[in-house]
């Protein structure tokens, strides 16, 4: 990467983790795109080379900071040794799902929007890798598996809907039980949902 690149690059992060910080602090609605450009340190006229408006760069941040948690659950698992699809699957789950239990600022921002970073961002830059898309990654492991799947992408989304839907009240408000508790019963769900999209 070269010096220009690595100066827009620079900027451009900038402006993520002050609108990250700006938006999970003041909230969305408090925040201008003035007090963004203010404290990242750039002008405002390199804000608009990248995002249209805050609610731009918003949604941008939602598919960038979930395609994150991808990323990081990915890098955790190759590090385990684990084999196997659904034993896999699982790990990456639980490894999301802890990195959100210990940030609920993180968990508040991205909200029920788990799916972004695999589904609404899927040809948007990734960070720290800007190739890395989890999608592929789901597809490496899945040809591993012993069993064959229809329709992956929609098997994906379900699993990864189901997960972000569910454990958001469980990890900030505890309701209807602790994620602890609940657990067992998200994990025998996603087994469901394998099995119903398992070819015979």
């Amino acid at each position: 990467m070269g010096k220009l690149e690595l100066n827009k690059k620079r900027k451009k992060d900038a402006l993520y983790n002050t609108a990250f910080e700006l938006f999970t602090t003041k909230g969305l609605n408090k925040t201008t795109i003035s007090d963004i450009v203010e404290k990242a340190g750039v002008a405002k006229g390199t804000f608009y080379l990248y995002f249209k408006d805050k609610y731009d760069i918003r949604n941008k941040l939602v598919s960038h900071k979930t395609g994150q948690l991808f990323f990081n659950a990915h890098e955790a698992l190759i590090n385990s040794g684990l084999h196997g699809f659904e034993v896999q699957l699982s790990f990456i789950i639980d490894h999301i799902l802890n990195r959100l239990e210990q940030d609920h600022s993180l968990l508040l921002f991205i909200s029920k929007n788990l799916s972004w970073g695999v589904f609404k961002g899927a040809l948007e830059e990734k960070v720290p890798d800007e190739d890395y898309h989890f999608y592929q990654s789901y597809l490496q492991l899945l040809s591993k598996s012993d069993h064959t799947y229809q329709n992956p992408e929609l098997m994906l989304f379900t699993i990864i809907e189901l997960v972000g839907s569910t454990c958001y009240s469980c990890i900030l408000q505890q309701q209807p039980v602790p994620l602890k508790e609940y657990l067992p019963y998200l994990h025998r769900s996603i087994d469901g949902i394998l099995l119903s999209f398992r070819e015979a």
